[in-house]
């Protein structure tokens, strides 16, 4: 769910603002503004904090040219950018899929600090001709060089950085395996997340340096927290490509005689005391089709003594069916697309082997990854529909078949 307010749109892609980008935008102005009042007395204390407030905000605008880059460049490739959000540690762009092939990815990943690093460039050529000293040079020339960190830091080789983002790119182009880019990328990311964290205590510990301590550890543990996100997402996208139907269907189901009446079925099965929520019917040895107890709702009574299940079933030809080696992310796509209970799965024969709905999937999946969940969980999936805002089975299945 995107969160913040939306301030615009460039080039049909919504912009937000976080509620913490007011924060470091505040603390950013204070810092320049106070810099300024030692290095610049003479300036005044209206110009020192106005152009305190200005640096905040070009240095932003800095930040929405960088993901403005990433998503040009992905939108050329046919791929949704869905957002551009401003936040405390920067900008991030929400890219609707993967790039399609290692090359692609690359151009998305350094197209950012591209344009960081011509900003830098250009930036630096202008405070050339400025006049020394003056508000707009000083400015311009901070500018540049900031927007020369920012270029060096994103390509620092791991997720969630750019440069994580080339090294899978990398890792992808020479093993052929986009999971295993991902996964080399993210270990990287940990590990440098890991070591800022370390700098920052080292700061605190032996310095007392508190400020930049706990700011450069909040880094570190950020870069911690997305990688390990990477990775799980990453085997959750595994696991949907891996598994396949026959993995996760159950024989939740019972066969009935195709021949017997209405009424038999209604008083055998339905009247029962723990009816069953799906229903076959079969004759002769061959599956004819599916049939529910809503259906009989649609028959008089008077006829239910004259009238047989296989004159009322579904037929199997007009069900919207899976064989046994669908991979699961197709399962969950046609059980979305159609808005399906459940999906019927059939075995190379054409007969029904099972049948698999949203509890079904996600008991295979974290089976899988060696996830704890109750079955009272899968019983509650099961009856809602819905499945369990933690596991984000629907997007990741949609970019697993697009990708």
């Amino acid at each position: 769910m995107q969160t913040g307010w939306r301030v615009g749109t460039l080039f049909g892609i919504p912009l937000f603002i976080d509620p913490s980008w007011f924060l470091i935008l505040i603390v950013v102005a204070i810092a320049n503004a106070l810099g300024w009042q030692n290095a610049y007395p003479e300036w005044g204390i209206a110009l020192q904090w106005g152009t305190g407030l200005v640096m905040a905000l070009l240095l932003f605008g800095s930040v929405l040219l960088h993901e403005l880059g990433h998503s040009l460049v992905a939108l050329k490739q046919g791929i949704a950018v869905n957002s551009i959000t401003l936040y405390l540690f920067g900008g991030v762009a929400s890219i609707d899929r993967e790039s399609k092939t290692p090359g692609q990815a690359f151009q998305v990943a350094i197209a950012g600090p591209a344009v960081s690093f011509s900003l830098f460039i250009l930036l630096f050529l202008v405070a050339g001709v400025l006049p020394i000293g003056s508000p707009m040079q000083v400015l311009t020339l901070d500018l540049s060089r900031i927007n020369l960190v920012l270029t060096l830091f994103n390509l620092l080789p791991g997720l969630p950085l750019d440069g994580g983002q080339v090294f899978k790119a990398a890792v992808w182009k020479i093993t052929g395996n986009r999971f295993k880019g991902v996964r080399w990328a993210a270990m990287a990311g940990r590990i440098l997340g890991w070591t800022a964290i370390g700098l920052g205590v080292a700061l605190i510990v032996l310095r007392r340096d508190y400020i930049n301590g706990l700011w450069i550890a909040f880094l570190g543990r950020f870069a911690v927290r997305n990688a390990d996100a990477y990775s799980r997402s990453t085997d959750l996208q595994e696991a949907l490509l891996s598994l396949k139907a026959v993995d996760a269907m159950t024989r939740d189901y019972r066969v009935i005689d195709a021949a017997m009446t209405l009424r038999q079925f209604a008083d055998n099965y339905l009247l029962g005391t723990v009816p069953a929520s799906i229903y076959f019917a079969a004759s002769d040895g061959r599956y004819r089709g599916m049939i529910s107890g809503a259906d009989l709702q649609q028959v008089e009574r008077s006829q239910w003594e004259s009238k047989t299940v296989n004159e009322l079933v579904h037929p199997l030809a007009e069900l919207v069916t899976v064989d046994e080696q669908t991979p699961l992310a197709n399962l969950i796509h046609l059980l979305e697309t159609h808005q399906l209970g459940f999906i019927t799965v059939l075995s190379p024969a054409g007969a029904v082997a099972g049948v698999c709905d949203r509890g079904d999937v996600v008991r295979a999946l974290t089976q899988k990854l060696k996830l704890q969940v109750s079955e009272s969980t899968i019983k509650q999936i099961k009856e809602q529909g819905v499945y369990p805002p933690g596991l984000p089975v629907l997007a990741l299945a949609k970019a697993t078949m697009e990708s």
